[in-house]
């Protein structure tokens, strides 16, 4: 791993990298994180019986929208063309598991979208949810985002897929 730090100048100042001079190749990115809910509550986004209205349609378009704002929200993160994400739910007994895999054909990855979906995708449902999992003190010991996470990551010309 180089010791070089890419986003700091000479002088230590916080820099953008210059990706310009980079080829274009088509780039993919996976990124996964889970929410931890009482089972009851699960059972409720399953059977599509939360009050708020359907939670895993909501995360999903709460996810898409991050991906595309990611550049807005993370200081150093180039503007990159999105050309397909996906997002898929895995529910078990007590998470919901998010999985956001995205797509560009660009200069520079898109990890930091995938994260980025993930972690919104899993706050909407925390959102949609929060009533039902609060306890008489007003905590939330039964909730929990976990294990945000690159999963794999795709340049096309290169076998370094994750």
């Amino acid at each position: 791993m180089s010791e070089e730090f890419t986003h700091v100048t000479d002088e230590g100042t916080a820099q953008m990298v210059d990706v310009g001079a980079k080829e274009d190749a088509k780039r993919r990115a996976v990124a996964q994180g889970a929410i931890r809910l009482r089972a009851e509550t699960v059972d409720s986004i399953r059977e599509d019986t939360v009050e708020k209205g359907d939670v895993l349609t909501t995360a999903r378009i709460g996810a898409i929208q991050a991906v595309k704002h990611t550049w807005e929200r993370v200081p150093m993160c180039h503007q990159i063309p999105i050309t397909n994400i996906d997002t898929s739910f895995e529910l078990d007994t007590e998470t919901v598991t998010l999985e956001v895999a995205v797509e560009t054909v660009g200069k520079t990855g898109c990890e930091m979208e995938a994260i980025d979906g993930v972690t919104a995708g899993l706050t909407v449902i925390w959102d949609m949810v929060k009533s039902a999992e609060k306890a008489d003190d007003g905590s939330y010991p039964d909730t929990a985002i976990e294990d945000i996470r690159v999963v794999t990551k795709f340049v096309e010309g290169r076998e370094s897929e994750q």
